[in-house]
């Protein structure tokens, strides 16, 4: 693993395929001109509409997306992770697909979203994502690049759920990433500070990005696309309008933190 500088994609996608996907390239555009070689986009990338609108659009959202991801990686010669788009199921759903690319277009890791976000919000807001989407069943595997570290993925709403982490610290992850479109109330509260919470007790760089803005109709996300250290330090926030956080993943870093706390050497309840 070498030093090198990532992105966090924050992005308002809305119900328009194109027009997300060029949205989407700008913003890449302007990560690899910050020296960006691993670059992150939000869950929901390629679209973020009414449940029946995705649904009706799932297939051609599928394979627009897959061949953006092996395009973009190839044409900037970066690894990029999709981070969560619709892929039609045999049943008549979806999975919540999160892919990583490396730069000649292969896809190294695949993973379907498994805690779905099926939550009565205060603020009026339901969510059914299981009225859509299929929950993935297999953990997610830790992808080791000789570049880059030991990447874990997640999506979202599996940031509420520490063991998962937890499964990917044991597995050797070094970098974590939580590819989101957090909601707009639980986020000013919940999004910071589970994610620094991940990051420290996995002692793990974390990068998260997010979607932000208002999308459709009452759907709000809160943004704030980040990238936090291993000690749990922000080192960049895109705060609550699209843009790119950047920041360097230092292995010499995380190898100091990793020592001064080695709490991940001192579980006892495995």
């Amino acid at each position: 693993m070498k030093s090198y500088i990532t992105a966090a994609i924050s992005m308002t996608s809305v119900p328009d395929l194109s027009k997300n996907l060029s949205q989407a390239e700008e913003l890449i555009d302007l990560a690899i001109r910050q020296g960006a070689e691993l670059v992150t986009l939000p869950e929901n990338f390629p679209f973020l509409g009414e449940e029946e609108e995705k649904m009706s659009q799932a297939e051609a959202i599928a394979t627009a997306s897959e061949k953006f991801l092996k395009t973009i990686a190839q044409k900037y010669q970066i690894t990029i992770l999709g981070g969560g788009y619709p892929v039609p199921t045999t049943d008549g759903k979806v999975y919540n697909v999160a892919s990583l690319i490396d730069p000649t277009g292969l896809e190294v890791v695949r993973y379907e979203k498994a805690h779905l976000f099926d939550v009565n919000i205060p603020d009026g807001n339901t969510y059914r994502e299981s009225k859509t989407v299929m929950a993935g069943t297999q953990l997610p595997s830790v992808y080791s690049s000789k570049d880059y570290g030991n990447l874990g993925i997640s999506v979202c709403y599996d940031v509420r759920f520490p063991e998962l982490y937890r499964h990917l610290s044991s597995k050797g992850a070094e970098v974590l990433f939580v590819p989101a479109a957090f909601t707009a109330f639980t986020g000013k509260d919940h999004w910071q500070v589970l994610l620094q919470a991940r990051a420290i007790e996995n002692t793990c760089y974390v990068i998260a990005p997010a979607q932000t803005g208002n999308h459709y109709g009452r759907r709000q996300t809160h943004g704030h696309a980040m990238i936090v250290d291993p000690w749990g330090v922000i080192l960049a926030d895109t705060g609550d309008e699209p843009g790119v956080a950047i920041a360097e993943i230092d292995p010499i870093h995380l190898e100091q933190v990793r020592r001064q706390m080695p709490s991940l050497q001192h579980r006892v309840f495995k």
